[in-house]
């Protein structure tokens, strides 16, 4: 079994790969009508995005049940409000898949605009900034503004969900756009 440091270690490598792979798929969404080239990336990330949305929060329902469930960290109120968000999207795309159903490509960006706002709202709070709103966490031992995991001077587990989110959004930018299969 690795220890936690090094899962910790290697999920926030993840991110940083998440972080750059958006920031350029963010690239091609805009810039692919002024360079050509770019239209196959455009068109795979068209045709495979409701496969990379279902993967990508089925992976994110898979971290968060492991760090809780088999590390017991206890997951805070905002954090029960991310997963409240992220969760049914994996449902969502299986159907969507199923179905052949690009449609829910709108569904999926609303989710991940509020589970985003959440989540940066979270990481801003354990990045030392003032509590605007209260924690929705009193009297379960969890406090939103701790940090579980930190690596990179950045990353923590609300900048991860923030990833996933903006991820998503990126992503279903894409699907909404191909009105194929």
């Amino acid at each position: 079994m690795y220890p936690i440091e090094t899962i910790n270690y290697y999920l926030a490598l993840a991110v940083i790969a998440m972080q750059i792979v958006g920031v350029a798929f963010l690239f091609v969404y805009f810039a692919r009508r002024k360079f050509p080239d770019l239209a196959p990336v455009a068109d795979f990330l068209g045709k495979w995005g409701l496969w990379i949305g279902f993967l990508l929060s089925i992976g994110g329902i898979a971290v968060s049940l492991f760090y809780s469930e088999i590390f017991g960290v206890l997951p805070c109120g905002l954090c029960w409000l991310q997963r409240v968000f992220l969760y049914p999207q994996a449902l969502l795309f299986a159907l969507a898949i199923w179905k052949s159903d690009r449609n829910v490509a709108d569904y999926s960006i609303s989710f991940s605009i509020v589970g985003g706002i959440i989540a940066f709202y979270q990481h801003y709070l354990q990045m030392g900034g003032a509590s605007i709103l209260p924690c929705p966490a009193v009297g379960t031992g969890a406090d939103c503004a701790q940090r579980y995991l930190f690596e990179f001077g950045y990353i923590t587990f609300p900048l991860m969900s923030f990833t996933i989110f903006a991820f998503l959004i990126i992503v279903m930018l894409f699907v909404r756009r191909r009105f194929v299969i």
